[in-house]
């Protein structure tokens, strides 16, 4: 296996088992009261960032990674696990509010209010230029800066309606 491959699955199952922590804190969420917004738009996100991920492997697999790029994501990917981790149980891949809890002040949201999403779209961004992919770290920021601003729109406008 080359090392662009294990790069690739490394982040493919991290991923994944974020996508299962996000349902099952999602779950809980849900069941303790919390409301769902932007849930129609939801389904292009998760779209967006399969068919990223798959463009990764198709294009990116059999190329040599340019290590100073890998560090890049390496530094970013440590940032966004300490958000998820400030957030705890109340991390999803969706805009769930529960209307009885403060919102998080702490870890990085002490410095900047959306912190997660511009950690991955910084992502989508470097992961390609690891692979020499420029046009698919163009192509996909973009597409992701556009459901981003939507996404943060709504997710505004819940927290606006629960205060």
């Amino acid at each position: 296996m080359t090392l662009s491959s294990l790069i690739l699955a490394w982040v493919t199952l991290q991923r994944l088992v974020e996508f299962w922590l996000a349902q099952r804190n999602t779950r809980r969420l849900l069941a303790r009261g919390a409301t769902e917004t932007g849930a129609e738009h939801y389904p292009v996100l998760v779209g967006l960032h399969a068919a990223w991920l798959a463009g990764l492997w198709w294009w990116g697999a059999g190329r040599p990674p340019d290590l100073a790029w890998l560090a890049v994501y390496a530094v970013l990917d440590g940032l966004r696990i300490w958000t998820l981790a400030t957030l705890g149980a109340r991390w999803t891949t969706r805009i769930i509010v529960v209307p009885s809890e403060p919102l998080v002040r702490r870890g990085p949201y002490r410095f900047f209010p959306h912190p997660n999403y511009a950690l991955v779209a910084a992502q989508v961004a470097v992961l390609p230029l690891v692979f020499h992919l420029y046009a698919q770290a163009v192509v996909f920021f973009v597409l992701n800066a556009s459901i981003v601003a939507v996404r943060i729109a709504a997710e505004r406008r819940a927290l606006a309606k629960r205060t």
